[in-house]
């Protein structure tokens, strides 16, 4: 195959209801020098199974796996592929049609910054925008402002041994922009909606949400980069404080409603 710049991954678990979708986003790129690779991580879904079965589209291969979860999709991704920029991509988002074209421009314009994300618009059944404008330590630390479809050099993503295989339950991404900006790596948001993010009930997103998921992973990413929360712990707790006050503030607020 002719080398690439831009390498899209499509990790597919049972989803190809919605893989059309995902794939047109990324041929309809203003920026055109890119490959798509869809990953099937042994889905087990009769319409999915079918469709990937004899999927054809332009720029567009596939390779199946067993079930091994996301991260261990992404980077079966990496290793069949071979573009010096990479994007991520779940298989029920969709990419804005310049999403491309200005990380690419980004990345080109300034060799420090080793990752670009992008601010994103919900759609499904939420609707809402996430405007993060830091993905420094302080910030990242403290809450993912990142978007997993953000595009990465792949050098940097060698650099931290890409994705933590383990972390099949979420916050495989989270750990990734802290992985390269513990290592010194930087990274930058683009101020404009560059994504769309699906919204259902059974998203991981969603799942991860539920119960103790959330905190026991927030919990071992603290675990796993001792180092770097140490050095921020104290405007971290500053952090929360200020939200719990906030949250107690709009609960006494609804009370008197």
């Amino acid at each position: 195959m002719d080398p690439v710049k831009v390498s899209v991954i499509i990790p597919c678990y049972n989803l190809g209801r919605y893989l059309d979708e995902a794939v047109e986003s990324v041929l309809a790129q203003t920026f055109e020098d890119f490959e798509i690779l869809v990953v099937d991580d042994g889905s087990t879904e009769d319409e999915t199974r079918r469709l990937l079965a004899s999927y054809d589209k332009p720029r567009t291969r596939i390779v199946h796996s067993e079930n091994r979860g996301l991260p261990a999709a992404n980077n079966l991704g990496l290793a069949h592929t071979t573009g010096p920029y990479v994007c991520m991509l779940d298989a029920d988002d969709r990419l804005d049609p310049c999403l491309l074209e200005k990380s690419v421009a980004a990345l080109d314009g300034d060799s420090s910054i080793a990752f670009v994300s992008h601010w994103l618009r919900t759609f499904g059944d939420e609707v809402w925008e996430w405007t993060p404008t830091r993905c420094d330590a302080p910030a990242l630390l403290d809450v993912n402002t990142v978007n997993g479809a953000a595009l990465v050099r792949r050098s940097a993503l060698d650099a931290v041994g890409g994705f933590d295989e383990s972390m099949r339950d979420g916050c495989e991404d989270w750990d990734v922009w802290i992985s390269l900006v513990e290592r010194g790596f930087k990274g930058a948001i683009l101020p404009e909606v560059l994504f769309h993010y699906r919204r259902r009930p059974e998203s991981m997103s969603r799942v991860m949400m539920r119960g103790e998921g959330h905190p026991r992973l927030y919990r071992r990413l603290a675990e796993k980069h001792p180092r770097i929360y140490g050095e921020h712990v104290r405007p971290l707790i500053v952090r929360r404080e200020e939200d719990i006050s906030n949250l107690r503030r709009h609960v006494h607020d609804l009370e008197l409603e």
